[in-house]
């Protein structure tokens, strides 16, 4: 047997559970040595004198009264008897689980597993153990047809037949001394089948620093490859013509948006590749700055584009750039557009006549050529992956790319998680933008009270949102959704109000076609589900009601919170809600507490990891398997440190001592 084996020929894996394996990720014997557990539950014994109150413990003592079943309901029984441990009597109850009562003798001893609670000296049971031993055990994420006892058999009986004898080590020696990290071989054992919690602890600890040190040797291989292929690409920045433009503008810049700006052009006019993030709170201004940017560009001689998620966003950016360049062609480019149009537009990007162009990623499709694309902008950067961005830099001659993000990233995560760019902060909002008011209400003040306040503000020309989490109604989850709001709203308002409906399953030019109308008056309130998170200027509509809010994390909140405000008019965000957990009763706290974006996303890195903050599989980072940039910070910043040393050594990769990370770094697909 060889790590490279199909699984799919392991003693009790058929073509049938083959194809579920892979389901998970799982092709190979190394991808299943390497699918390690989500978390372990410690069936370990504690006298009840070592217990917290609440937690998931273990508890073996003597039954000293019998298990007796009462039923209530037509399905609801409870089981319970009493153990002694030492000299307390500990009440057990175990609910809907009768046939236990079969497992149940006097005078025996017994294990639990349950949730304890300190006040009552009782167990709510969970199971019955038949032995303590092997008692931290591991569990795996797993789907329908593979069951736990299967993945966990399958497991065993690899390690059985040897196959782990075959794991190599890819650290250097000199990183396992330094960081007494035990060996690959023995931390893919016990990250299955540790003895202890020891034993566990050391292998994550390794498996973590292995994970985040190859993130960081990727991310900085990325680095040097940009800077290696800088050469060639020099933007003359014509600083006078630039001066007056900015001085013609109808408002002032900000001081943190004329240091970004300085910081992008001194990175143009450098003949090194610029691979810059651009971040700043809702409303601070990026698109000005990157506007900005994009004149400086076309002025040098250049094209430039501009990508964004949807097609919303990228009508509105033509807008914008056509209002604030009138001297340029500037071009939109989305794929429901019309093909005479499309055919018209690729012409012109070819032989240059369009000088700036804004779309979707219908920008980096093969047809698209472009005549001498000198920059290159990605709005919310982590709706595209590291790949689609590689393509769009490969579309020019290695033009210069600056990312933007509207999600506040706490500036020392940043510069660590995304390692190959450099990053520019706007955390300052232009001047007489108004603070909004944010309230939390529950479900029941609804109806009473906020409904006829809208209404009375929507009487007085106030535009409003309503965001809804769900488009239809669903049977798992009890929301109020986007459909029955608005046949609710509409028979509240009746003919006080216009009401309208947006969601993500209506056709893009259905969508654009409403957000149109609502930019323009035509309704008064506006129905919708989070398809108008990002961007969408209203300068009219001064109120916000989120429905169901504590099923938002923090940084969508705020960016939802940003699509008011940004008018002369006072504005507003209601937040609805009735949270059960303390996590969703803290996440309304801090929004009504604070509107600074930064604040709000170091709570939210806290509450929520790093997986929903940079969004999922499209955000650049990889799928950690172990680790996790936010708890996993210290372990991180370490790892960037080594990797920054081993790369400051041109001949690095020539070293014996480095050639176990020249062969693992090969293998991947990051130097394509």
């Amino acid at each position: 047997m060889n790590l490279t084996d199909s699984i799919q020929f392991l003693k009790g894996v058929g073509p049938k559970s083959a194809e579920r394996y892979q389901q998970l990720g799982i092709f190979t014997v190394s991808d299943l040595l390497t699918y390690f557990p989500f978390r372990y539950d410690d069936f370990a014994a504690k006298p009840i004198f070592e217990l917290i109150d609440g937690e998931k413990t273990t508890i073996v003592g003597t039954v000293v009264t019998p298990a007796n079943v009462s039923y209530y309901g037509a399905r609801r029984n409870r089981l319970v008897f009493k153990i002694k441990q030492g000299e307390a009597v500990i009440s057990v109850s175990f609910f809907n689980q009768p046939y236990l009562q079969n497992k149940v003798e006097l005078d025996a001893e017994i294990a639990i597993y349950g949730k304890w609670d300190a006040k009552k000296m009782s167990i709510t049971g969970m199971k019955i153990l038949a032995q303590v031993e092997n008692s931290f055990q591991p569990v795996y994420h797993v789907m329908q047809g593979i069951k736990q006892s299967a993945l966990v058999t399958l497991l065993q009986a690899v390690f059985d037949a040897g196959v782990g004898e075959l794991i190599t080590e890819n650290l250097p020696e000199s990183l396992l001394q330094k960081y007494r990290l035990v060996d690959r071989k023995t931390a893919v054992h016990d990250m299955h089948f540790p003895i202890d919690e020891s034993a566990h602890h050391q292998a994550l600890r390794r498996m973590k620093f292995e994970e985040l040190f190859y993130f960081q040797l990727k991310l900085q291989a990325l680095r040097l490859k940009d800077k290696a292929l800088a050469f060639g690409l020099t933007i003359k920045i014509d600083e006078q013509l630039l001066a007056v433009k900015i001085s013609r503008l109808p408002f002032t810049l900000t001081g943190a948006q004329s240091q970004s700006l300085r910081e992008i052009l001194a990175d143009m006019a450098s003949p090194y590749h610029m691979n810059r993030l651009l971040q700043g709170d809702v409303g601070s201004g990026k698109t000005v700055v990157a506007s900005l940017a994009m004149y400086a560009a076309v002025q040098a001689g250049f094209q430039a584009a501009l990508m964004v998620p949807t097609e919303i966003l990228a009508n509105q950016h033509y807008e914008s750039l056509q209002e604030l360049f009138p001297e340029f062609s500037v071009g939109l480019l989305t794929g429901g557009m019309k093909t005479a149009e499309r055919r018209l537009l690729l012409a012109g990007l070819e032989d240059g006549s369009i000088q700036m162009v804004t779309g979707t990623h219908a920008l980096i499709q093969d047809a698209v050529n472009y005549q001498s694309l000198g920059l290159v902008i990605t709005d919310e950067q982590h709706r595209f992956g590291v790949k689609q961005r590689r393509v769009f830099r490969e579309k020019g001659q290695n033009p210069d790319v600056l990312m933007m993000t509207a999600t506040p990233i706490p500036r020392t995560l940043a510069i660590t998680a995304f390692g190959d760019m450099d990053v520019s902060i706007i955390n300052e909002l232009p001047a007489g933008r108004k603070p909004i008011t944010t309230r939390w209400v529950k479900h029941e003040q609804l109806t009473p009270s906020i409904l006829p306040w809208v209404a009375d503000e929507v009487h007085k020309g106030a535009q409003v949102y309503f965001i809804s989490p769900l488009i239809e109604e669903s049977e798992m989850i009890d929301l109020k959704n986007a459909t029955d709001l608005f046949e609710e709203l509409t028979a509240f308002f009746g003919d006080k109000a216009r009401v309208a409906l947006l969601h993500g399953r209506l056709k893009n030019a259905e969508k654009d076609q409403i957000m149109l109308a609502f930019k323009a008056k035509k309704y008064d309130v506006l129905v919708s589900t989070t398809v108008i998170e990002v961007g969408v200027n209203v300068p009219n509509a001064t109120i916000m009601v989120i429905m169901d809010a504590d099923r938002f994390g923090l940084s969508q909140l705020h960016q939802l919170r940003g699509r008011v405000g940004r008018g002369e008019k006072k504005s507003y965000t209601i937040l609805v809600a009735n949270p059960k957990s303390d996590g969703g009763k803290r996440r309304m706290q801090i929004m009504t507490e604070t509107q600074n974006g930064f604040v709000l996303a170091e709570e939210d890195l806290k509450m929520r990891g790093s997986g929903e903050i940079f969004g999922t599989r499209q955000s650049g980072l990889p799928e950690f398997s172990v680790a996790d940039i936010v708890n996993d910070y210290p372990i991180l910043e370490v790892a960037r440190e080594e990797a920054v040393a081993i790369y400051q050594d041109p001949q690095w990769s020539e070293k014996p001592e480095n050639q176990l990370l020249v062969a693992s770094l090969t293998e991947d697909d990051v130097f394509d």
